[in-house]
């Protein structure tokens, strides 16, 4: 638990200063509120004993100073751990990207959406309520009770003890009591979202086959689970505060209890207690938020560190020009337990050629454009580029030969220059809009009041399916492939606005390799081959 919570700090030194900064601030406010109550027992102790009150500028200047310092506070620190949390998603999703360059696989969308979001957000409390806290604590606690022992030394050591237990040994406590309850917290978090996607996405086919029913039902079952797991945290998150609660109780019996012998220390006891147990008195819950943050972390780092699934070799080969792509002796399947899609899989595409592969869902289309981007690697036989095998170039050299353009291409709520920027960031502003150009969008977003700038929404939602896929095959030919795969390029389009966007393509494809991945040809393609791939092997329909 401990190793994956410091793991996470490691994660933030990005923004050290601005986490120090905080803590440092925090640190101050504790000082001047710690200092304030020790001023106010000093006075009265004064009264009490000599008649005399101390003066009262100080508990002025200190009250000041808390309340300026705790406003500071919770704009530094909170401050900071947005922009730490942002690092996280940022790197959290950086790494998904490396594992999942094809797609989740066989991974659950709902479930990286809840270790993205839910998890990486359980972690913003282990920064304000449990670090800042501690240190805080930890750094003043030998001062309150070497003040309290100055005037009653039997005081200030059972003050002393009961401060420790509150703000060490109980949080401590309640973390390992949560540890396992944080844990099914976070996974009925995580399956509560795979339920409602899973809903939402299939919800064409759970209307066709009338499965409301089931499907609600599944949804109020991992919805229970998620209230049993939120019960669980809280409860001993509940019981951690009340025993911190009692401790600071049987401090003030004790000051109670030694007024009799010393008034004047008990009174300045008694008010550096209030502050110290009011510093103290969150940390308790704090330990069970840090049990519950720890299992947020695994979480992240279960998923995070997916091994690549076809790393890169240690010394890369150089790839020369040339654009032939030949698959050879091709064995593959995607999981061990999985029937084989390819069982001696040959195919050569000579530089230039224009080819369709051709073949039902299940035939092994996408996968052959997965393989030839080394999302996957082959288990026999080998796949080479200008008579280079991939397995000895990096994945950044075998895809900057390669573009890709999928039946699920997404555009992301950003503007149509970042969406475009994401294929080659150093282009130039006259390389954006001859790609624009090339993929006959330019003079629609020339209309627009924007251009360049305008937001293209949730997956592309301010444009038509058409013009849509038009900005994806933009952002394809921006990278300058001499080879194009075309992997259903016109999935969920009309048939008017299919045969236009593949004559666009019959242009724009002039000179490179291309192979187009279809169910069916609309007859306005313009081919030199037609493949259709049938037992894990491509057999030639045409000429």
């Amino acid at each position: 638990m401990i190793r994956d919570l410091f793991r996470v700090v490691g994660l933030w030194r990005a923004r050290a200063a601005w986490l120090i900064a905080g803590l440092l601030i925090a640190l101050g406010a504790l000082a001047a509120g710690i200092g304030m109550m020790a001023v106010t027992g000093l006075a009265m102790a004064s009264a009490i004993v000599a008649g005399a009150l101390a003066p009262f500028a100080m508990l002025r200047a200190l009250g000041v100073a808390r309340v300026g310092l705790r406003y500071a506070e919770r704009l530094v620190t909170h401050g900071a751990m947005f922009r730490a949390l942002s690092d996280v998603r940022v790197w959290f999703f950086r790494r998904i990207a490396g594992s999942s360059a094809g797609g989740l696989g066989f991974r659950k969308a709902g479930d990286l959406l809840a270790r993205l979001v839910a998890d990486v957000e359980a972690l913003d409390g282990f920064y304000l309520r449990v670090l800042i806290p501690l240190a805080t604590v930890v750094l003043l606690l030998p001062a309150v009770i070497g003040l309290i022992m100055v005037n009653a030394i039997g005081l200030g050591l059972i003050v002393g003890a009961l401060l420790i237990v509150a703000a060490i040994l109980l949080p401590l406590i309640a973390a390992r009591a949560t540890a396992a309850a944080g844990d099914r917290l976070a996974r009925a978090t995580g399956g509560l979202r795979v339920a409602a996607l899973d809903a939402l996405t299939g919800l064409r086919e759970v209307r066709a086959f009338a499965a409301e029913g089931r499907m609600i039902a599944a949804v109020q079952t991992r919805e229970a689970a998620l209230l049993t797991a939120q019960h669980a945290v809280a409860s001993r998150s509940a019981l951690a505060g009340a025993a911190s609660m009692l401790c600071a109780q049987a401090a003030l019996l004790a000051i109670l209890i030694a007024a009799g012998a010393n008034p004047g220390g008990a009174v300045i006891a008694a008010f550096l207690s209030v502050a110290a147990f009011e510093a103290v008195g969150g940390l308790s819950r704090a330990g069970a938020l840090a049990g519950h943050a720890a299992a947020a972390a695994r979480r992240v780092f279960e998923a995070a560190d997916a091994p690549t699934p076809v790393p890169d070799p240690v010394r890369p080969a150089t790839l020369p020009a040339g654009s032939a792509l030949r698959f050879e002796g091709v064995r593959f399947r995607w999981q061990a337990e999985r029937p084989l899609v390819f069982n001696g899989l040959t195919l050569d595409i000579p530089p230039g050629a224009r080819i369709a592969l051709l073949g039902p869902s299940g035939a092994g289309k996408s996968s052959l454009a997965a393989l030839a981007l080394k999302v996957a690697a082959p288990e026999q036989g080998t796949i080479s580029i200008a008579a280079v095998d991939i397995a000895t170039l990096s994945a950044a050299d075998t895809r900057a030969r390669i573009g890709w353009l999928s039946q699920a291409t997404h555009l992301f709520d950003d503007t149509i220059r970042a969406n475009l920027l994401l294929a080659r960031p150093e282009a130039t502003e006259a390389e954006l809009w001859g790609a624009l150009e090339a993929a006959s969008i330019a003079e629609v977003v020339r209309a627009l009041p924007d251009g360049l700038n305008t937001w293209v929404g949730e997956g592309g939602a301010r444009f038509s399916g058409g013009q849509a896929r038009r900005l994806a095959l933009a952002r394809t030919l921006l990278t300058q492939a001499p080879i194009l795969i075309l992997d259903e390029p016109c999935a969920g389009l009309d048939a008017d606005t299919e045969r236009a966007f593949l004559t666009t393509l019959n242009t724009v494809a002039e000179g490179r390799t291309v192979v187009l991945i279809a169910h069916r040809l609309t007859g306005v393609e313009r081919l030199d081959r037609i493949f259709r791939l049938s037992n894990g092997r491509a057999v030639a329909a045409a000429g």
